[in-house]
């Protein structure tokens, strides 16, 4: 054959993506075929540091990771999916592999040296855990979020709006200036610090000296207040007084933040050695987990994308030509951050899965086996709405959307003497239900319509309870995506827009992913009582949750009771 019919050949053979999924506990690859969406390998690998790759301390609200875990991580995994596809389809070779996508947790800051190394991967700091990675949960930073907070309303009210009205604990800036004030010789040691986001991406590509670095508009626009309107991050003025550290620090954060349909660079030779993948190919920019499971789902204008994990993420995006209020409460309004060409809408619940696995694992209701998640639903699911007489907030991590509070704790109302795990198992689904439908109020409130709400993850995958609930309390039906993995698929998509496969989002989404056929309807007579113990629930929300309520609940057990009755009559 002449190298000209090999060339051919070549053209016509299918090509690949991988995309880079990392977790709270674990990170995946998933190999996609980038014509189809076929799923043709994936690997998992769980964090080997600290307890389920969560680095903790007596403080509950420490949470750090080891960015060693990263690096060994994406070698693991990459060489894992690389095997798993060749099981699937013998005749498959790397070398169709033709770029990549990264998507992470956030805001997980890690501080790092001159070169852009993490400071963790140093002897001197390999046991200081202010020199990991700040994972997304670690809430050490609650005071400094209400002073940032109290700073921009009184000096830059534009940064606040474009994230809700209230800076959190879980963001960038918080726990930068936390490490600044509890752990000084680490901010001294740090040159700078980059969000995981942008340092595997980075790492991949040889590109994480930080004139070389380049970010993505997702990370810093929900969670490091970066917009173009003002120039990029905070300025070094408004920094400045909050600690002129902080201040200093802002001439060594990047000047510019991209969007996903941009690459990085290309793979190093180092990495392409340590993972069996072609050199050169383009890695695109990195995201947030969340947002490139939007991508994933096929997220567009009027589809809300609910990711349900230990916290869920709530995704929307909105084009950017189109006139769009701010939204208190949300978690950022970001051009760029979700789709090119349109406004990234992100909204969520700081603990649903993690609600769920506290009352399993934790309590243990009758011992480890009659209180399992699945003995659990197959009592609750027996049970009719308002049959409990319960009525919990699902707060047990704070609240994200839309009180950005991570100063509130979860409650039950309603207990007897006769009260069951299965009743409090589905008052806690119920509870993260409701918290689902005031996110969904709270679009709509702003002139942003749900048309249409599309799920994903392990609890949409495999706890049907869960999503019937969800329907019958907001009224909606309830899809879920093809994929079970649409974090890691998002990353995937990225990764064909970055090398030429599709010539953009819209038809990469097209070919590459899908809804699950079952659609979870709405039970009319089960909504009607929803729709009564949903006022209940606010009026708990609101007077638990905001300062401006004035109110009595007096009224709130007793119409728990008269609907507890009325049900079991």
């Amino acid at each position: 054959m002449t190298s000209d019919g090999n060339k051919t050949m070549k053209t016509m053979s299918a090509s690949y993506v991988i995309g880079l999924d990392y977790g709270t506990n674990s990170v995946r690859a998933l190999l996609v075929n980038t014509a189809n969406g076929r799923e043709l390998g994936t690997a998992v690998w769980n964090y080997e540091q600290g307890d389920a790759g969560i680095l903790l301390s007596r403080d509950p609200n420490l949470a750090r990771q080891h960015p060693g875990d990263y690096l060994k991580g994406a070698e693991r995994a990459i060489r894992g999916a690389l095997r798993d596809a060749r099981r699937q389809d013998p005749k498959f070779k790397p070398e169709q592999v033709i770029g990549m996508g990264v998507d992470t947790t956030g805001s997980t800051p890690i501080p790092v040296d001159r070169e852009g190394q993490a400071l963790a991967l140093r002897p001197k700091f390999a046991r200081d855990l202010a020199a990991m990675a700040w994972l997304w949960k670690d809430h050490t930073g609650v005071a400094e979020a209400a002073e940032i907070t109290a700073l921009a309303r009184e000096c830059r009210p534009q940064y606040l709006a474009k994230c809700g009205g209230v800076y959190s604990s879980e963001w960038f800036f918080s726990k930068l200036l936390h490490c600044r004030r509890t752990a000084p010789k680490v901010f001294e040691a740090a040159y700078s610090w980059v969000e995981c986001a942008d340092w595997i991406p980075a790492m991949l590509t040889g590109t994480a000296a930080p004139e070389r670095l380049k970010v993505g508009v997702c990370a810093a626009g929900h969670k490091a207040m970066y917009h173009d309107a003002w120039g990029g991050y905070p300025d070094a003025e408004f920094l400045g007084k909050l600690d002129p550290k902080l201040g200093a620090l802002r001439a060594r954060l990047a000047p510019k933040a991209y969007a996903v349909d941009q690459a990085v660079g290309g793979l190093t030779a180092d990495w392409a050695r340590r993972t069996g993948l072609p050199a050169g190919i383009p890695v695109a920019v990195g995201a947030f987990d969340a947002h490139l499971g939007g991508v994933g789902c096929g997220i567009g204008p009027g589809t809300l994308v609910k990711i349900i994990g230990t916290s869920t993420c709530d995704m929307m995006v909105v084009p950017s030509d189109q006139e769009l209020a701010d939204i208190p409460g949300l978690c950022g309004i970001v051009p760029g951050s979700i789709l090119p060409g349109y406004y990234g809408l992100e909204a969520g619940q700081s603990a649903v899965g993690d609600i769920f696995n506290w009352f399993v694992n934790f309590i243990q209701p009758g011992g480890p086996k009659a209180g399992s998640h699945a003995a659990l639903s197959q009592g609750a699911a027996k049970l009719a709405p308002g049959e409990s007489g319960l009525l919990a907030l699902d707060w047990n991590n704070g609240n994200r959307t839309i009180l950005v509070d991570q100063r509130l704790t979860g409650l039950m109302l309603g207990q007897t003497l006769y009260t069951t795990p299965a009743e409090i198992y589905r008052a806690l689904i119920e509870a993260t239900a409701f918290g689902a439908l005031t996110i969904i109020n709270r679009f709509e409130e702003y002139g942003v319509p749900v048309r249409q709400i599309v799920n994903c993850g392990g609890i949409a995958e495999k706890n049907p309870l869960v999503m019937q609930l969800y329907a019958d309390v907001t009224g909606r039906p309830m899809r879920v995506s093809r994929s079970a993995q649409t974090c890691a698929l998002g990353a995937a998509v990225a990764g064909a827009v970055v090398a030429g496969a599709h010539p953009g989002f819209s038809a990469a989404q097209r070919a590459m992913t899908g809804l699950k056929p079952r659609e979870f309807r709405p039970n009319a007579a089960a909504h009607r009582v929803y729709r009564e113990l949903y006022p209940l629930y606010r009026q708990v929300h609101d007077a638990f949750g905001t300062s401006e309520w004035q109110g009595n609940l007096q009224g709130v057990m007793k119409a728990l009771l008269e609907i507890r009755g009325r049900v079991r009559r």
